[in-house]
């Protein structure tokens, strides 16, 4: 990997403002692309952000069972009398069983005091909960375990996500080295016939040959002169394309540079189909490993607690609430059964609909939810499947053909310079030539395409098993 060199020619390029000279040319593999892609992609850092976004989330769930203070006064006075003055500081202990610990004192003066308060100062404790609808189960357990669940689905969701960046960008790759060593290709072929041309025409001078060779050898360096140009446009074009993906860590996009060029050894390096693991593997994987089928894992997880939460609906709400009472703030010295049976406030308060409806609906709509979500599932585990097996049958097969097109190449090369030396001792001529050489640039164009779509098609079986491990 050769991120820093990539970084460092990226930068030294933004603050020179300059083009680059030849001898300043950068080759870029594949690893680095998805190596830039993973670190500075915005939409991958987007990611990021969301799963932060989401630990905030549980954080924030978890205040439901932080301890509170609060403080209660009220006061009044009328005419320069005081009817009351009522403070009531109170600390509360929220727990994960439905039960709500409390302490707090109170101190209440005045002349027109409420019969319910107890005059003077006094100090409680006690607890107050569900013992029904609640008790094992309630609202802020389920905000809590869905926040953790969908955190947990953020993180596989950047999996997914990072996934699907990196093969568009190594997909952009791969067209831009098939650009690439097509417009070589006729470069190279320019320069062959840009000699021959010269040949032809001193042969012609001598009186070796005719005219019409001179014609014939122009027109097909034309014709390769206006396909190098159209490879180049297509070159320049797909890389433009590519940078799109490529990003520095200050959020900026990087400028495109011409005399960027793609590693010239990674377009013939290929997978062979027998250390390709087994379809059946696969399939397998993917089933255990596909970022959006363990999503499913984390979305039956937050649906099975609405379920729950919805069950806990059906019972009556009864809240007991209880507290210790004393007179003062001071403790109590003695906690005798004389003392906890007449210095004690007690109170049980009962909730139930008569008819369910709101509880019977919600479950029942939570019920369907889960079952569209298992169809989905399925849905998916198949689409999953027939893409894998569409991809492995196109990798396997285009080995095939790349196998037989480099055969076919070597036999077209074959017959081209046999062709070549037949002309040289006149026996041939160059409509022969150009036809043998047309026949031979076709077939090598044709054997790079083969090799840029074998790449492109073997990252999109790993992406269709769900881990992009690009080797």
């Amino acid at each position: 990997m050769h991120l820093r060199r990539l970084i460092l020619f990226i930068l030294l390029s933004l603050n020179s403002g300059t083009v680059f000279g030849l001898d300043s040319l950068f080759y870029l593999s594949k690893d680095e692309v998805i190596s830039i892609v993973k670190k500075f992609h915005p939409v991958v850092k987007q990611a990021d952000v969301r799963i932060d976004r989401m630990g905030f989330e549980v954080t924030s769930a978890r205040g439901a069972f932080d301890p509170r203070i609060s403080a209660v006064s009220r006061q009044k006075t009328l005419d320069g009398k005081q009817y009351y003055n009522y403070l009531n500081p109170e600390l509360k202990i929220p727990t994960w069983y439905g039960i709500d610990i409390q302490a707090g004192m109170e101190e209440t003066y005045g002349s027109n005091v409420n019969p319910e308060s107890t005059f003077g100062k006094s100090s409680y404790a006690g607890v107050n909960m569900s013992i029904l609808n609640g008790l094992l189960f309630d609202e802020r357990r389920a905000t809590l375990r869905k926040a953790i669940a969908y955190r947990s689905m953020s993180e596989v969701e950047k999996m997914l996500v990072e996934n699907n960046t990196v093969l568009d960008a190594v997909t952009k790759y791969w067209e831009w080295v098939n650009a690439y060593y097509t417009y070589t290709l006729y470069s190279r072929v320019i320069e062959v016939n840009k000699n021959r041309l010269k040949f032809i025409r001193l042969e012609y001078e001598q009186g070796n040959r005719a005219a019409i060779d001179t014609v014939e050898a122009i027109t097909q360096l034309q014709t390769y002169l206006l396909a190098e140009n159209e490879a180049w446009v297509k070159f320049l074009n797909t890389g433009i394309e590519l940078s799109t993906f490529l990003w520095m860590d200050s959020n900026t996009p990087f400028e495109w540079h011409d005399n960027i060029l793609p590693d010239t050894m990674e377009l013939h390096r290929r997978v062979a189909p027998e250390n390709i693991p087994a379809l059946e593997l696969l399939i397998s994987k993917a089933y255990a490993n596909h970022p959006k089928l363990n999503l499913f894992e984390y979305k039956f997880q937050a649906l099975q607690i609405e379920k729950k939460l919805k069950q806990q609906e059906f019972l009556p709400t009864v809240n007991v609430k209880a507290n210790l009472l004393n007179k003062g703030y001071k403790t109590p010295e003695n906690l005798s059964m004389a003392f906890l049976e007449n210095n004690y406030a007690a109170g049980v308060e009962l909730k139930m609909p008569l008819l369910f409806r709101k509880s019977y609906g919600g479950y029942k709509a939570t019920t369907l939810k889960i079952r569209e979500t298992e169809l989905e599932q399925s849905y998916t585990q198949i689409q999953i499947e027939n893409k894998i097996k569409a991809y492995y049958t196109e990798v396997t097969n285009l080995y095939k053909q790349i196998a037989l097109y480099e055969d076919a190449y070597q036999n077209f090369h074959r017959m081209y310079y046999a062709e070549m030396t037949r002309y040289d001792i006149g026996e041939s001529n160059l409509f022969l030539i150009n036809s043998r050489e047309n026949k031979l640039l076709q077939t090598n164009q044709k054997l790079i395409e083969l090799k840029a779509k074998w790449h492109i098609k073997y990252i999109s079986l790993l992406w269709a098993v769900g881990v992009i491990n690009y080797s």
